[in-house]
């Protein structure tokens, strides 16, 4: 990549990280119906943040050609699944869950279970997790595992996941929590939830995490 283009990446990331800071500030983009457009902040990170009547694209698509695949006025257009197929099929990636976007900050001392880290693991979750995140950090607790790693401009992000036999023990929950406990004081830390798994909803909720938004991230096809 040359000096200029990565420039521009590290604009974009910029941008994309004070947009998410504000959002866990309670600033949004205005409400307004309106749609912005901007590059990607890396060559891995394509998608969309949808908030209450503004939608934030990012993606090295031309953006006329995007705003042409939105029919004006249609708030739900930018996450519909037609426009997204269009944006995937037009990129040469693949559209990923509609996802509640949610966010926590750090809580002091440590984690309220026992955690013991992992190296390597070929956990599904976590092979999963390297597809869009980079630092992938992963603790084993008794029953279920808890990572964190740095996902798009760089914000920290966690995803949890609980064994089949530990479920509906409230374990979700302090996995959550104690995710909380493991990102250093004073960060905001990030959730995406499916909003169809209503015991993960329920589990981030009920850990302290505030939805702001929607979020779809298009990934890179495995050829390309």
């Amino acid at each position: 990549m040359n000096r200029e283009r990565h420039g521009e990446r590290l604009a974009q990331e910029a941008y994309l990280s004070v947009l998410l800071t504000n959002a866990a500030c309670g600033r949004f983009p205005p409400a307004n119906g309106e749609v912005t457009i901007v590059p990607q902040p890396s060559e891995r990170d394509a998608g969309v943040f949808g908030f209450t009547a503004h939608a934030v694209i990012f993606t090295d698509a031309d953006p006329e050609w995007v705003r042409c695949q939105l029919p004006p006025g249609n708030l739900s257009a930018p996450l519909s699944p037609a426009f997204l197929t269009k944006l995937a099929e037009a990129t040469n990636r693949r559209v990923g869950s509609i996802d509640m976007l949610c966010y926590a900050m750090s809580l002091g001392g440590p984690p309220p279970l026992d955690l013991i880290p992992q190296a390597e693991t070929t956990h599904s979750r976590v092979l999963r997790a390297l597809n869009y995140r980079d630092e992938v950090r992963t603790w084993r607790a008794d029953g279920g595992i808890v990572l964190i790693g740095r996902g798009v401009a760089g914000r920290l992000e966690t995803a949890v996941e609980v064994d089949d036999d530990r479920r509906s023990q409230g374990l979700g929950r302090r996995l959550a929590v104690a995710a909380r406990h493991l990102i250093p004081d004073g960060t905001v830390l990030w959730a995406q939830v499916a909003p169809a798994n209503a015991a993960s909803v329920r589990a981030f909720l009920s850990a302290g995490f505030t939805p702001v938004g929607a979020e779809v991230l298009l990934a890179s096809n495995p050829e390309s």
